[in-house]
């Protein structure tokens, strides 16, 4: 009778669970398939305007300080790897500190890393023991930080790992630290996806449930083929189901290896790479952000010496919302907490830059094909405003010329002081000191000297 009994309740929660499961699809299917375009823009609307982000890139391989992937590429076991766990205090974690920066840098939401690769949680799981309460800083790490954003006006984004090096039903694979270990067969036979599946829904249903209103998730990654994973390692579909369920206005990213399901996904995630042009599905612009970083880790990387200049980081910006894109740019803390100098110098560059300038980047986009972008020049263009704006790259001397621009603009400012640009149209050729333009062209007559800034900005008022 206790054996039957026990087999039954085994059954019941065996079915429980795969009614669920079907629940949490249809839960999917209903939210996405009854979703217009015209919602969906207004519900990504936010994002959109927002136009750049933090990404922060914090756990154990700060310690390490060789790169987020250390345990992987140094092939370390879990026992080897435990010494960072041992030793991880952060001791001058200040949230506040963290989160004014992003601010400061004219960044409008911020996605963390709640648990990446190595499987480190750094919030209160009830589910693993593997997390930042039982290391010596014994706390939370993640509550604070979420209430910090929503205290000083920034979004709140999650990152979650779908990789967990450190789980016991994780599947060793062809990126796994103990991918060349010699009985790799018989160590994945006492490994259930299945179970690790569950661990995924369950540490999702934590941070979508525990910490208010989640903006957006960044899953990260699938690698579907040979010894790799995919959607149905992960159970891409009931997970992305229990996402939106739980959290019903969140914005998803496209690494669940459900490209192919128009639901999917919400926008694409270009990785340290700038798109040639504005990303199509199908032969539609849809929406997008690069993820990029200062150096080449993601990760606090203490001997890393090819960090980009801050006239880089701001042309990168200028250029990805040029293509009607977001950028989301990454920090690496130290394991005490604080973020590199180095970062914190490119921060301070860039929040200059925007103090004068954001307007060129919040709610803009991609500038009509009707104007043409001159020499050594990116366009940003704002449709609610009707501004359209030069990002002058290389400062010319004397004049600025502008194809076919005739009677397209009213006036024209320099955007850092809000000076006048004079301009002519309509000019006749003459003498060896009049240039040579078309008749629909206009010149701006510049100052000679460029302005006090890291890339000078020319307002244009649109008629």
């Amino acid at each position: 009778m206790k054996r039957t009994f026990i087999n039954y309740c085994l059954g019941a929660v065996f079915l429980f669970s795969l009614n669920m499961g079907a629940l949490q699809a249809q839960s999917a299917k209903a939210i996405t398939a009854t979703e217009t375009p015209q919602a969906k823009e207004e519900r990504l609307k936010w994002w959109t305007n927002a136009r750049f982000g933090m990404f922060i890139h914090w756990g154990l391989y700060a310690s390490a300080a060789r790169h987020e992937w250390v345990q992987s590429r140094e092939k370390m076991d879990a026992e080897q790897y435990r010494k960072y766990f041992e030793v991880f205090n952060p001791d001058m974690y200040d949230p506040k500190e963290w989160v004014r920066k992003a601010k400061e840098a004219g960044m409008k939401y911020v996605v963390i890393t709640t648990k990446h690769h190595e499987g480190f949680c750094l919030w209160d799981s009830k589910y693993t023991d593997y997390k930042a309460t039982n290391t010596p800083i014994g706390k939370d790490l993640l509550k604070p930080f979420v209430e910090e954003l929503r205290s000083q006006g920034l979004k709140v984004g999650f990152y979650y790992s779908l990789i967990d090096w450190h789980h016991p039903d994780f599947p060793i694979d062809r990126i796994h630290p103990l991918s060349q270990a010699k009985n790799i067969e018989e160590l994945n036979q006492k490994r259930d996806i299945k179970k690790y599946q569950q661990y995924l829904k369950n540490q999702v249903t934590e941070l979508l449930t525990n910490y208010g209103k989640i903006d957006l998730i960044f899953y990260d990654y699938s690698y579907p083929g040979v010894n790799g994973k995919g959607k149905d390692d992960w159970d891409s579909q009931a997970l992305l189901a229990l996402t939106r369920k739980l959290q019903p206005n969140i914005i998803v990213n496209d690494r669940l290896d459900l490209n192919n399901t128009p639901t999917g996904w919400d926008y694409k995630t270009p990785e340290q790479f700038m798109p040639t042009k504005w990303p199509t599905v199908n032969g539609v612009q849809v929406p997008w952000e690069t993820c990029q970083t200062f150096s080449g880790s993601w990760g606090y990387f203490r001997d890393e010496y090819s960090w980009k200049s801050n006239r880089q980081l701001i042309a990168m910006l200028i250029e990805t919302v040029s293509k009607g894109g977001n950028l989301l740019l990454n920090v690496g803390p130290t394991a005490r907490g604080m973020f590199d100098d180095r970062a914190d110098e490119r921060l301070e560059g860039i929040g200059k830059w925007m103090k004068y300038n954001s307007r060129a980047i919040y709610g803009c986009t991609q500038a009509p094909e009707t104007f043409e972008k001159p020499a050594n020049c990116l366009l940003t263009y704002n449709e609610k405003t009707k501004r359209l704006y030069i990002h002058v790259l290389q400062w010319p001397f004397k004049s600025l010329h502008l194809k076919n621009f005739k009677d397209k603009f009213s006036y024209a400012q320099l955007l850092n002081d809000g000076s006048e640009i004079k301009f002519k149209q309509d000019i006749k050729p003459g003498g060896h000191t009049t240039e040579m333009v078309s008749e629909n062209d206009v010149i701006l007559e510049l100052p000679v000297q460029a302005p006090n800034t890291e890339i000078p900005v020319i307002e244009l008022f649109l008629k």
